[in-house]
């Protein structure tokens, strides 16, 4: 890594309702020190041709780089976070799968360490508390219900780093687990469920905040029975997570949710399992077995879907070449609102004095990624750009 204990950037910065064309952005060691549009001077590196937005944040994501976060090791845990890492995602939640209560409980006592060591920024839990009818990449006979002593027993393990937990809010003790989520100041998300729109919306006014991968492991949207999916776009107290990675939304479906919702109730997610940033071949998600063809993750037996093999760099891209949106949108869903839903708005999410100096650079014509920072240290691409030298 290159230390940055005082550098200025000079280039495109995409800032909260503004762009300045040719800006510069000082830090101090890991803090984003002054915000100011002006000519490059002495001493900047020189960002010509490049945009930078803010570090991405991840709600939702199982692993990366051939490892996965609910292998219960520290190891595999590190190397899925510096995969996504690399494509960006500066702020990471981790997400297990469904597996035996106990064995969650341990997976979650190694990601807390790597909560408590700055490595991530807290625990999903997603499974066992959900649908057979709608389980997904989720092994049938693993599933129970949402009994609040067994959610308790989760987020206990988790030592106060538990961020959410997904559910399906129909099932028994469903809806008491999201009031109990609710009081602990933990999120609880609705997804893998089988609800109807009565039930959800019963869920948010009981507290529920998130819909886990909205449209997809969930009944879709009939005109005499709307479901979750109607309940959850609806209501302003719904953030909703969206999987852009042209496998699991048609793009007329993106382009609904965000014109019902809109980008500050909008979080794209990569949903990734450890094929990301790896080829085509087999993986495993938890107990089960993935099979990744021309980067499709499915389960073995082709029966549904596997998370994805998604990067948030390349979700970012496709969002605003393919489906157009712009680029304060884009920022949003991958940087702002994920990092409001988790309380984290004081320190990343958007690039402002006194937050921490998390950022990307993409090349400002394609959106490729050419470089990431985080808390102040170049972690991929910095010895790119050239010092400014004075005439």
């Amino acid at each position: 890594m290159i230390v940055t204990d005082r550098i200025t950037l000079a280039g495109r910065l995409i800032l909260p309702g503004s762009v300045i064309e040719a800006g510069r952005l000082a830090i101090e060691g890991s803090r984003i020190a002054a915000v100011t549009s002006g000519e490059t001077e002495p001493g900047d590196l020189d960002l010509t041709g490049h945009t930078v937005v803010p570090g991405f944040v991840d709600l939702h994501v199982h692993g990366g780089g051939g490892a996965s976060y609910a292998s219960g090791i520290t190891e595999e845990a590190l190397l899925a976070a510096r995969t996504h890492l690399d494509h960006g995602t500066t702020t990471t939640v981790a997400s297990t799968v469904t597996g035996e209560i106990d064995d969650l409980a341990r997976q979650a006592h190694v990601l807390s360490e790597l909560v408590e060591d700055g490595v991530l920024a807290g625990i999903h839990f997603e499974g066992p508390f959900i649908s057979r009818n709608r389980c997904g990449a989720h092994r049938p006979d693993l599933l129970r219900d949402p009994d609040p002593a067994l959610v308790r027993k989760l987020v206990d393990a988790a030592r106060g780093h538990a961020k959410m937990v997904t559910l399906a809010p129909e099932l028994p003790g469903g809806l008491d687990s999201v009031r109990m989520l609710a009081d602990l100041g933990v999120i609880a998300a609705v997804g893998h469920t089988d609800s109807d729109y009565a039930t959800t919306l019963e869920a948010i006014d009981a507290g529920a905040t998130v819909a886990t991968h909205l449209f997809n492991a969930m009944p879709g949207i009939a005109h005499r029975a709307p479901g979750p999916i109607v309940a959850l776009l609806e209501d302003e107290r719904v953030t909703v997570e969206l999987i852009n990675d042209g496998v699991h939304l048609h793009p007329s479906v993106l382009d609904l949710a965000y014109r019902t919702a809109g980008a500050h109730r909008v979080a794209l997610i990569t949903d990734a399992m450890g094929a990301a940033g790896m080829g085509d071949g087999l993986y495993p998600l938890g107990p089960l077995q993935v099979e990744v063809k021309d980067g499709v993750a499915m389960l073995a037996d082709g029966s549904s879907i596997a998370g994805s093999t998604l990067t948030l760099d390349r979700a970012f891209q496709r969002s605003v070449q393919m489906d157009k949106l712009t680029l304060h949108q884009a920022v949003e869903s991958l940087s702002t609102t994920p990092a409001r839903l988790l309380g984290l708005s004081d320190s990343v999410g958007s690039l402002e004095t006194g937050k921490l100096a998390d950022l990307v650079v993409l090349d400002s014509d394609s959106y490729d990624l050419v470089a990431v920072m985080r808390h102040g240290r170049w972690v991929r691409g910095g010895e790119t750009f050239s010092t400014v030298k004075s005439a």
